[in-house]
């Protein structure tokens, strides 16, 4: 690799604007960590986002019926349950196999399902449901009530934290074999950007929109941190790879700037792509997909912004400054010896 190729690619200079960079991300992160601590001193179950029935504890309750479901009749379904005086009910349409049925001859059946806040014996709650679902679909039955206690929720609840723990320390080991530790610790803080961000973001959406976060949100975080991390061994990659033949030819700083360019345009192609099935997910998609989608959305833009311009500026940072550490170091030693 010659330098003629240093130069080539040397389209952005993320370097000389490092700290522009590390400014955006503050200025990104803040309002959601302010959210957090606001829902973490005000919020009943005192979690930094608005939790769902999945982690507080509820009931599901399903009905069928012999006909589809468009999720304009979901969302109006909700508020009719909402004005009854049902607490942030969760519906979701489940469709069974049209193949099958037209096959057998059997006229298909879709199944509502209801989640709402654990309640024992909460006979009241069922009849309103009931009442409710029976008034928009006559022909409803009743397939199954089953309830998720407090204490099972928190356990999930419990469990989501440790997957996301493993999901970090995972990558660190990894990152430590493959490449050196402190490409690894700057991986882990560029996640941690990220997560933080979905987090804060989710925050801010449960203050203002009251939006709950269930399982499918904590799936969503795990992906988005292996989609991030991809992005930046890819980056770091080129770094490592680009060190070893130009580190007699160019500066550390240059070599950032050069390998950034050189993967620029595979990182936002990948990320456009998946960007735009998303997007088709989230505005075509089923009312229940909606938040985890969001959540994919925001954090493959996030993460995609941090692996090009947060997570290779930090790496030059962290050098410069340990080079800076050697070199006092040498003075100091020299100076000892006169």
């Amino acid at each position: 690799m010659s330098e003629t190729v240093l130069h080539q690619h040397k389209w952005i200079d993320v370097v000389k604007y490092r700290w522009v960079w590390f400014g955006l991300s503050l200025l990104l992160i803040l309002p959601g960590v302010f959210a957090m601590g606001y829902l973490v001193l005000n919020s009943p179950q005192h979690m930094p986002v608005k939790v769902g029935i999945d982690f507080t504890g509820g009931t599901i309750t399903q009905y069928s019926v012999k006909k589809d479901v468009a999720n304009s009749e979901v969302e109006v379904l909700r508020n009719k349950l909402t004005k009854a005086g049902i607490e942030n009910p969760v519906i979701q349409v489940l469709k069974s196999n049209n193949t099958i049925s037209k096959a057998e001859n059997v006229e298909p059946s879709t199944v509502i399902s209801v989640k709402t806040a654990f309640k024992s014996n909460d006979v009241t709650s069922e009849q309103k449901i009931a009442g409710v679902v029976k008034a928009d679909y006559p022909e409803a039955e009743l397939v199954q009530v089953s309830s998720i206690g407090p204490s099972l929720g928190k356990e999930l609840f419990i469990n989501s934290m440790y997957a996301l723990a493993l999901a970090f320390l995972g990558i660190v080991v990894y990152l430590s074999f493959r490449f050196q530790v402190d490409y690894a610790v700057i991986a882990l803080i560029s996640l941690a950007h990220d997560a933080l961000f979905v987090l804060g973001f989710f925050a801010i959406l449960g203050i203002f929109f009251d939006v709950h976060i269930d399982a499918l949100f904590i799936t969503a975080v795990l992906t988005v941190i292996g989609f991030s991390n991809h992005d930046t061994i890819v980056v770091f990659d080129r770094i490592r790879e680009n060190s070893r033949f130009l580190a007699k030819k160019a500066s550390f700083p240059e070599i950032v700037n050069a390998s950034v360019n050189q993967t620029l345009a595979r990182s936002i192609n990948t990320s456009l792509t998946t960007l735009i099935t998303l997007l088709a997910l989230y505005f075509f998609g089923g009312e229940t997909t909606k938040d985890f989608v969001l959540a994919m959305i925001v954090g493959i833009a996030i993460g995609t912004y941090s692996s090009i311009f947060f997570a290779s500026t930090l790496l030059d940072w962290w050098r410069e400054r340990k080079e800076s550490q050697k070199g006092s170091a040498s003075r100091q030693s020299e100076a000892l010896k006169v």
